[in-house]
């Protein structure tokens, strides 16, 4: 079995996932799909202390570019644009942007709404509802959940708990209904609210052709090996358990499928000195002999959110806080782990205060070993984003 080092496993999974290329000067749509391309997922979260999460994978990658280039990417202008759209929203990671060729093998997914969606019961429960929601975005389409809300006849609204959202009745049976693939969204409104569609507003002909139901739909078997394969090419190099997670496939779905790529030649076991388990490489993967990037990192990056390979992968022990109360946090609220070289070696807790210009660095925590330059790099990180942000300066706090 070939056994590499742990330097060499991190530059291939920071190659995988574009950190080993030079930013473009000036970056286009043809720089945004190179990232889809690359990560495969990009999860979304509501939170907007410092900028929408999706918007910072591209950032980090690109330095500086425009987002309404991903807000094309992901909108389009419905099924006559001569653009397509180059991401959807689906649950993969968990709420996320996806190639839209990779729609149809979360099938599977889909197929399960009815024990696994957040609202499965309104199926059971409010089936009138459900078939009057569907027929108000079938008929009206693309409108967001309160504007569905004013179209449909019910005034029931859900209780709401510490941890819950208020979302009434009309808001369950979309979520319902997109989690089952009945709906889909179109994008997002400037308040981010999802704008719910058919499917054939948004998704091409040849992708509504393996939808889930139609006579080409990918089997489960079909949608595992696939799904794990982007998997591993957005990895590099990663534990069975790394690649599982990515688009959270249960084992008795990823295991089979990764054994199919080792047989195809796409994977091959190896060892990391170091690890307690044997490790997957895409056959693949670039092997570079260096990297040297500077990126802020989301936490909700692809590159850090399974937080035990980050820690396998660099040391770094990795966990978000704005769940925690103030006083119990250690790093910040909103902590974005600082990438120089190929070492995460600082993390930085972030606000932008738009009203006042001023992006906040509220903490700082430089790594044990962190470089003597690492300051002064990160400042000069600091400077790019607070630009990109359309902010005056930084201000630390």
């Amino acid at each position: 079995m070939t056994e590499l080092t742990l330097p060499q496993a991190r530059r291939i999974a920071l190659a995988a996932q574009g950190f080993a290329d030079p930013r473009p000067a000036r970056p286009t749509m043809r720089h945004i799909q190179r990232v889809i391309d690359r990560v495969q997922v990009v999860q979304i979260d509501s939170v907007n202390v410092l900028a929408r999460s999706h918007y910072l994978p591209f950032f980090s990658r690109l330095g500086p570019y425009d987002t309404a280039l991903l807000d094309r990417a992901r909108d389009g202008s419905g099924p006559r644009s001569r653009e397509p759209r180059r991401l959807v929203e689906s649950w993969a990671h968990v709420a996320s942007l996806i190639p839209p060729d990779t729609w149809p093998f979360l099938g599977f997914r889909m197929a399960r709404a009815e024990v696994d969606s957040w609202s499965h019961q309104v199926a059971s429960e409010h089936p009138g509802v459900l078939e009057a929601v569907r027929e108000v975005v079938r008929d009206h389409g693309p409108l967001t959940a309160r504007e569905v809300d004013t179209l449909v006849e019910t005034a029931e609204v859900r209780a709401r708990d510490n941890w819950g959202w208020n979302w009434s009745l009309v808001k369950e049976c979309l979520e319902h209904l997109f989690w089952a693939g009945q709906i889909v969204s179109s994008g997002r409104n400037s308040q981010f609210e999802r704008r719910y569609a058919v499917p054939s507003f948004v998704l091409p002909p040849e992708v509504l052709a393996r939808a889930p139901g139609q006579p080409a739909a990918p089997d489960a078997e079909e949608s595992g090996v696939e799904l794990m394969r982007r998997a591993v090419r957005a990895h590099g190099i990663g534990t069975a358990a790394d690649l599982r997670d990515y688009f959270r496939l249960r084992q008795s779905m990823a295991g089979p499928a990764l054994a199919e790529l080792v047989r195809l030649g796409e994977v091959e076991q190896v060892s990391v000195r170091g690890w307690d388990r044997p490790a997957y490489l895409d056959t693949s993967a670039r092997r570079p002999r260096s990297v040297a990037a500077r990126s802020l990192l989301s936490p909700f990056d692809s590159l850090v959110w399974e937080r035990d390979r980050t820690e396998r992968l660099f040391g770094f022990h990795y966990r978000i806080e704005i769940y925690v109360p103030e006083p119990k946090r250690v790093f910040g609220y909103y902590v974005l782990p600082f990438l120089l070289g190929e070492e995460l070696v600082a993390r930085v807790d972030l606000k932008a205060d738009r009203a006042r210009g001023r992006l906040l660095v509220r903490r700082l925590h430089c790594e044990p070993g962190a470089p003597a330059h690492t300051r002064e790099a990160l400042g000069e990180e600091l400077g790019l984003m607070a630009g990109w942000l359309g902010l005056d300066r930084v201000d630390f706090i």
